[in-house]
């Protein structure tokens, strides 16, 4: 805080965690959430065939995040689609993204420049809202650490953690792609930020929750617009995860990474991948040739 203090930097995180997020902010949170819901496969052929659907999925990925706090609190599912505004623009932003005209809005918030700012601008509505997420559920239980991190963590990240019921709606199961086993770096450092900010609340960080949250929010935009840039899936918890995991959990760090990369069979795979399992279809025209050439050989 000090250091904060000399560097003037006090009273502008304080400013900067007064500005009102509605409706500039959620409004760029709707549009990235819509974007990603987009680029699902089959999801603009679902809004043509089940708009009713496609509309509940765009519902799901901007207010995801809200519903899971309100069933870990036990609150009304509901309770935030009271918001006609923020339900209205969402709505909104849905149909100008599927349903546009020649796809010009669609086109014009895909321009990368453009993307990279309301990437910038969702992160600011991530943090804020772990942020919140923890406040309220310290309301409720002042001594629960695990249900203020459960709950900040699901406000940060709520849409990738229910990702299973938004493809059900499409009609699409795919449980291997369960985001608890396979952690996006929004999801890892939302999990990370509900700690910080549980610290913070619970007196145990000595930071103003403003200086946390303007901090914060700058780490997430800076490695959001640069993943985003850079089409990079990868996290900046990698390095770090890669040295402590072993320490602490006594196992190989990268083992799932090293099962991916070795989908294409390279030669340096292992003893173990050197003989590729062959498809059903291969093995039964091999078989098929092995008779053809007994057959020969017995003419």
């Amino acid at each position: 805080m000090e250091l904060l203090s000399a560097l003037s930097l006090g009273e502008l995180a304080l400013s900067f965690s007064r500005v009102p997020l509605f409706p500039v902010f959620d409004l760029s949170y709707f549009i990235v959430s819509i974007l990603y819901l987009k680029y699902e496969p089959g999801a603009v052929e679902l809004s043509r065939r089940h708009p009713v659907a496609s509309w509940l999925c765009a519902m799901l990925h901007c207010f995801g995040s809200y519903i899971l706090a309100d069933l870990l609190l036990g609150e009304p599912l509901i309770d935030y689609f009271s918001n006609n505004s923020s339900v209205l623009l969402a709505s909104a932003v849905w149909y100008l993204i599927f349903f546009c005209p020649l796809d010009l809005f669609y086109k014009c918030v895909c321009f990368l420049p453009v993307k990279l700012i309301f990437v910038a601008m969702k992160e600011v509505v991530r943090v804020r809202k772990i942020a919140v997420g923890i406040h309220h559920a310290h309301h409720h239980y002042h001594h629960g650490w695990f249900v203020m991190i459960a709950t900040g963590w699901v406000k940060g990240s709520g849409v990738a953690l229910m990702s299973h019921a938004e493809q059900l709606l499409r009609g699409v199961w795919k449980p291997e792609t369960n985001e608890v086993l396979h952690m996006s770096f929004p999801t890892k450092a939302s999990l990370y930020g509900a700690v910080l900010f549980t610290l913070q609340q619970t007196r145990w960080l000595p930071v103003s929750k403003a200086s946390l949250i303007f901090v914060f929010t700058l780490f997430m935009v800076s490695c959001k617009v640069f993943l985003t840039a850079t089409h990079s899936h990868s996290s900046p918890f990698d390095v770090l995860e890669g040295y402590m995991c072993p320490v602490l959990f006594g196992a190989g760090w990268g083992g799932e990474q090293h099962h991916h990369d070795n989908h294409g069979g390279s030669p340096a795979a292992g003893p173990g991948l050197q003989h590729p399992v062959l498809p059903a279809k291969a093995r039964e025209e091999l078989g098929e040739g092995a008779r053809k050439k007994k057959t020969k050989k017995a003419d």
